[in-house]
């Protein structure tokens, strides 16, 4: 099991967050990130994920007219903004992430299939996207994630003419911790969950 300083880090003393110390994320640290959240599982290891790592002031302006106005100044900020989206032709690339079993991909294929494509796509990114969070936690980054935004906007400036859509947008940097709220309570287990 981790320690507790482990468990701390990556969940109970971790925060969301709103503002931003000016230092900078390096390439190598999002690289990292990438192959620690990579081994999360995803059913028949579909891999749906994609992310655009914003980090230059070309890319934040493209970013910055889809904010909604509460999250201008985070991204604005953030030394780095991620586009988590999902890709609904993942199955594309199943015979690579699955091979054991060729015709796995031809349950995602046809038009009549496509809801199917996208409950798969958006559930394992979103899955994926935790995986991430989690990484960035353990690699020292801090998360702000994000859903005020217009993703029609976003899809247009960055996955256009692709088969990705965006799930939501997470800072990631070195959070300022004076900038945070009041923590927030969470639900009791006996409020969420069952044993039978």
């Amino acid at each position: 099991m981790l320690d507790s300083h482990a468990l701390d880090t990556l969940f109970r003393s971790a925060r969301s967050q709103n503002g931003w110390l000016d230092r900078p994320v390096t390439d190598a640290q999002l690289r990292s990130i990438y192959e620690l959240a990579r081994w999360g599982p995803t059913s028949g290891n579909s891999c749906p994920m994609r992310v655009i790592f914003v980090r230059t002031p070309d890319g934040r302006d493209k970013l910055l007219p889809w904010i909604s106005p509460g999250n201008v100044d985070k991204v604005r900020q953030a030394p780095v903004t991620a586009i988590v989206g999902y890709d609904s032709e993942f199955h594309r690339a199943l015979p690579r992430l699955f091979p054991h079993n060729p015709g796995f991909a031809g349950t995602f294929e046809g038009p009549e299939k496509a809801a199917h494509r996208q409950d798969t796509a958006f559930r394992n990114a979103s899955l994926q996207a935790a995986y991430l969070m989690l990484a960035a936690r353990a690699v020292g980054l801090d998360c702000g994630p994000m859903s005020g935004f217009d993703a029609k906007g976003v899809d247009g400036t960055f996955w256009s003419g692709t088969s990705v859509r965006t799930n939501f947008l997470c800072g990631l940097g070195h959070g300022d911790t004076s900038k945070l709220f009041d923590r927030l309570p969470r639900l009791d287990f006996d409020e969420v969950c069952r044993l039978q």
